[in-house]
């Protein structure tokens, strides 16, 4: 018989924690555990204040290698096992290599000839090149990082773009002049050279000091993001010119930099915003709350007309309809008594319909005719606008038109209002209270109404519309192209002050793009696309859930997994737009071409460049710039690999584009 105290005992035993099971790390904390493994063996070599012999020792090493290697994965979204040693063998013989100094560079690179007039040649890494650079990034942040500036923002822990943003908009707040200087140079000789000189003396960078006579009147504030210097100047035009004409100088004869932009300084206050980033940022009067709830009951009121408007069209729409319907049905009812009546006007159209045309057939074909000719003279082409104000809105009385159009005009006079007349009729503000000024980020949503028209996903006139490109793909990975967007929406643009038109973009053109693409896949009608695809479309967050989704973002996440410095070209990279080339068969096999990934490819992609600009462009959600030589190039990828790519979690950097050479 068991004692009280031997059950008790294995009592607790059997309700103890398992602790075999421990919790699954993200991809980002093991990048991160393999990026501390490896600068420790950095560090290591230090000694007499400088780092000894890293290639030979670090390098040049498999162990290093195979760390190398497994962050690139990580970077692919491809699981890591410590037991995978399916190519340990090639570790050892480019570590033999690099460490007898024969490892050939340009035997490890393909070249792309892009197939348009430009004839642009993209050289890329194979993937042991690749392996290479990445260990080697990994050994330079460890010697340089300690001496990068703190102006210095981007592919940093805690200094990514959100920070910049910050920071820029907090200094645009206090300052009278404000520049930026774009940068865009290839690797020449000069530079290679000065590059080499740094590594081998790892010179300190020294700091900028300005004239003592100016520094009470004068303040400078500045921040780089890559290729993007922001400059902003507490002082006189004169001061703000004379720097950037010393930063200028400075980035072309000593850094051998070249400067794209040629814009002065432009006052902070008057100016109707800098683009950076991006984004436009812009100096504005912090309103009173007195003014505050002025502008909030015009914006009520603006949303309340707007909301009236779209219940008109609605209404007067769905009448159109219902008397297309009537109309048809009383053809054919009518049509037996009025072609007996040869003298009737139904029997004088009917003589010019053709053999075998049914009677909706002609009836249809004779409303298009119509119509045709109404949109000659209208603004709007859409069947809607027809139907409402050409059909319904004459046949409307006149008193409760009258009462619709005086509304909708004291509504607009009232949302037009200056705001001077307004603040008119507050309170006066005291005279000593001097104005409190902040700095305003805003969305390029001009930009991005462009961007969704060159996509395919609107209209010229602005109307949502399918995506020819994506209709052959599967349906979970339309939705997942659409959500994508959305997302990268709401990471980018959660802090901008007009981020209530992005949520409108949402419903009124990415939302309904994605249904009418659907609905044209399957040939149904788009509220049955809806009804059947209910569940799936929720992963397109609406303008309601979009304050959700951005607090989801923070919290779900870890924060390796936020770390500018960890995803590196995941983070800001745009969404890319690709067509099924084929389906994969057992004739013509093929494999994922993201790096890492031995996974079969069911489908074979056409990688559409949409974008010819130069960096830095403005941040629309779509790819800022894809090479015209990847341009119609086929790729394989897994279905997983091509989830992760329409959600954001790879980058083009992650596909190996030589995987068919």
């Amino acid at each position: 018989m068991f004692s009280l105290a031997g059950e008790l005992a294995s009592l607790v035993e059997e309700s103890s924690p398992h602790v075999d099971d421990p919790k699954p790390r993200s991809r980002m904390e093991l990048k991160r555990s393999l990026e501390l493994r490896l600068k420790k063996r950095v560090k290591e070599q230090y000694s007499d204040g400088k780092f000894h012999d890293l290639l030979k020792n670090v390098i040049a090493r498999p162990e290093t290698l195979r760390d190398a290697y497994d962050c690139i994965r990580l970077n692919s979204n491809v699981p890591v096992t410590e037991s995978d040693g399916s190519v340990a063998f090639a570790f050892d013989s480019i570590a033999e290599e690099l460490s007898s100094g024969v490892f050939d560079v340009a035997s490890n690179t393909f070249s792309l000839v892009a197939r348009d007039k430009t004839k642009e040649v993209l050289v890329l890494p194979s993937l042991a090149l690749k392996v290479v650079q990445e260990a080697v990034r990994i050994v330079l942040e460890v010697v340089f990082s300690p001496h990068f500036s703190k102006i210095s923002h981007s592919c940093r822990s805690g200094r990514g773009r959100g920070s910049a943003l910050k920071y820029i908009s907090n200094s645009v707040s206090r300052s009278d002049w404000c520049f930026a200087l774009s940068l865009s140079k290839k690797v020449d000789d000069s530079v290679f050279e000065s590059l080499l000189s740094v590594m081998e003396e790892k010179a300190g960078e020294e700091d900028l000091k300005s004239d003592p006579e100016k520094e009470v009147a004068v303040r400078v504030y500045c921040c780089r993001f890559m290729d993007e210097i922001f400059f902003s100047v507490s002082g006189p035009e004169k001061v703000a010119v004379d720097i950037r004409s010393e930063a200028v100088d400075f980035l072309w004869n000593s850094l051998h930099l070249e400067v794209t932009d040629e814009i002065d300084p432009s006052p902070c206050e008057t100016t109707s915003g800098l683009r950076v980033l991006g984004t436009l940022v812009r100096k504005n009067v912090r309103e009173s709350p007195a003014v505050k709830a002025v502008h909030k009951l015009k914006e009520k009121v603006r949303l309340f007309a707007l909301q009236k408007e779209e219940a008109w069209t609605l209404g007067t729409v769905r009448i159109g309809k219902k008397w297309l319907g009537h109309g048809l049905k009383k053809v054919k009812e009518s049509e037996i008594r009025g072609l007996a009546d040869s003298n009737s006007t139904l029997s004088q159209i009917s003589s010019h319909r053709k053999a075998g045309m049914e009677t909706d057939h002609w009836y249809k074909v004779l409303l298009r005719i119509w119509m045709e000719d109404v949109l000659r003279t209208s603004t709007d082409r859409s069947e809607e606008f027809i139907l409402s104000k050409h059909i319904v809105e004459p046949t409307i009385p006149q008193e409760l038109r009258d009462a619709y159009s005086k509304f909708q005009t004291s509504a607009a006079a009232y949302v037009s209002s200056e705001t001077a007349k307004v603040e008119a009729l507050l309170p006066c503000p005291d005279s000593h209270d001097k104005p409190v000024f902040f700095g305003d980020v805003v969305a390029p949503t001009n930009a991005i109404r462009r961007r969704l028209f060159r996509y395919g996903l609107v209209t010229a006139e602005g109307y949502a519309r399918a995506n020819s490109m994506l209709i052959l793909q599967d349906t979970a990975q339309i939705i997942d192209w659409f959500s994508g967007l959305v997302r990268r929406w709401v990471i980018w643009y959660g802090g901008c002050s007009n981020f209530d038109e992005m949520k409108a973009l949402i419903d009124n053109q990415v939302r309904k793009s994605c249904i009418r693409t659907l609905a044209s896949k399957y040939r149904i009608h788009e509220n049955e696309i809806e009804r059947r695809l209910d569940e799936e479309l929720s992963a397109i967050p609406s303008a309601e859930d979009i304050e959700e989704e951005i607090q989801h973002e923070k919290l779900d996440s870890p924060a390796f997994d936020r770390d500018e410095h960890l995803t590196y070209g995941i983070f800001s990279s745009g969404l890319c737009l690709l067509s099924l080339a084929r389906i994969v068969s057992e004739s013509r096999p093929c494999s994922c071409f993201v790096s890492g990934c031995s996974m079969a490819a069911p489908a074979v992609y056409t990688l559409h460049a949409m974008e010819r600009q130069k960096f830095p462009g403005w941040k629309t959600g779509f790819s800022v710039c894809v090479p015209s030589s990847l341009n119609g190039r086929r790729i394989g990828l897994c279905k997983q690999h091509l989830k992760d790519l329409y959600l954001g979690q790879i980058s083009l950097q992650a596909i190996d584009f030589g995987a068919w050479r």
